[in-house]
C-alpha cells in the first residue's frame, strides 16, 4: 500500500530518541496526552514508560501500524528494568517464547497510570473520526510529521479543521506539542497520488502560516523546543498553550 498518510512502516523508530530528547517533562508527566499519527507506537511507548503520563493514546489511521504498536508496548513490557518487578522476563526468554501477557491494572502492585496499563492505541482517522477519550480531553496532544499528510489530503479548510479539532480537546492551559514539515517535503509527496498532486496546486497555506492561523485558532506560541532529524528531515518541534478561557458573566 502506498503510504499517502505518511504511514510508513518504521518511521518513528528510525528518529525516536531525538524527538524525545525535545519533549519537556513538564507537558508529559502526569497529564493525560494523545499522539495523533502514532505510527507503531515507538514515541508514544517510550512516553508512556519513561515520562510517567497519567495515560497516553496513540491513534494512526493504518490498522497495521496499530497492531503493530500494540506488539510493541508488550514487547517492551516483557523486557522491562527488574527493579521492583520479580516478575521480569529476559530479553532472551521473550525472544524464545514469546512476550509476557500484561497483567490486569487492579493486579497486586499493578497501577492503571503507569507503564503498561497508561497506554491505549486506537485506529482511526483522528481527523474525522472520534475516540472515547476525545470526550473527557486532554492536557497535551502531539502531532509529529502529520501536518504535510493531513494538507495534502484534506487541503487548507481540512488542516484548519485538525488545528480546531486539537483546540476543542485540549483542556485550558493545555500544550500542542506540534513537529510541521517544510514546505518543500510537498513536491516529493505529492508524487505518490494525482489526488495529492490535485490538492497540492490549490493550497494557499505554508508551514510558515501555521503559527498565525495557531493563534487565531486560540493558541498562544511558547517556544521552539528544538529541531529534530538532519537534512531535508529538519524539522522544528514547536510547543503551543491553548488560552485559557475567561468567564463572563
Amino acid at each position: 500500500m502506498i503510504p499517502t498518510h505518511g504511514n510508513y512502516t518504521g518511521y518513528y523508530k528510525k528518529r525516536a530518541a531525538l524527538r524525545l530528547d525535545r519533549f519537556p517533562h513538564f507537558v508529559l508527566s502526569n497529564k493525560i496526552v494523545l499522539d495523533v499519527g502514532a505510527n507503531d507506537g515507538h514515541v508514544t511507548t517510550a512516553i508512556a514508560q519513561s515520562f510517567g503520563p497519567r495515560a497516553i493514546t496513540g491513534v494512526d489511521i493504518d490498522n497495521s501500524l496499530v497492531d503493530a504498536a500494540w506488539r510493541h508496548r508488550l514487547a517492551v513490557w516483557s523486557q522491562a528494568s527488574p527493579d521492583g518487578v520479580p516478575s521480569y522476563f529476559p530479553t532472551s526468554l521473550a525472544h524464545e517464547l514469546g512476550p509476557l501477557p500484561v497483567p490486569p491494572a487492579d493486579a497486586a502492585g499493578h497501577d492503571k497510570h503507569v507503564f503498561p496499563h497508561n497506554l491505549a492505541f486506537h485506529c482511526a482517522d483522528w481527523t474525522k473520526d472520534n475516540i472515547p477519550e476525545d470526550e473527557a480531553g486532554y492536557d497535551t496532544v502531539l502531532a509529529l510529521s502529520v501536518t504535510k499528510w493531513i494538507h495534502l489530503n484534506q487541503g487548507d479548510a481540512g488542516l484548519v479543521a485538525f488545528f480546531r479539532k486539537i483546540h476543542r480537546v485540549l483542556h485550558d492551559g493545555g500544550h500542542l506539542i506540534l513537529e510541521p514539515q517544510a514546505w518543500e517535503s510537498y513536491a516529493k509527496a505529492k508524487r505518490m497520488s494525482e489526488d495529492l498532486k490535485a490538492n497540492y496546486q490549490i493550497l494557499e497555506l505554508m508551514p510558515s502560516d501555521f503559527p498565525g492561523a495557531l493563534r487565531d485558532i486560540g493558541f498562544d506560541f511558547d517556544q521552539c523546543l528544538g529541531e529534530t532529524g538532519e537534512g531535508g528531515f529538519r524539522r522544528p518541534v514547536d510547543l503551543y498553550v491553548k488560552r485559557t478561557s475567561i468567564s463572563t458573566k
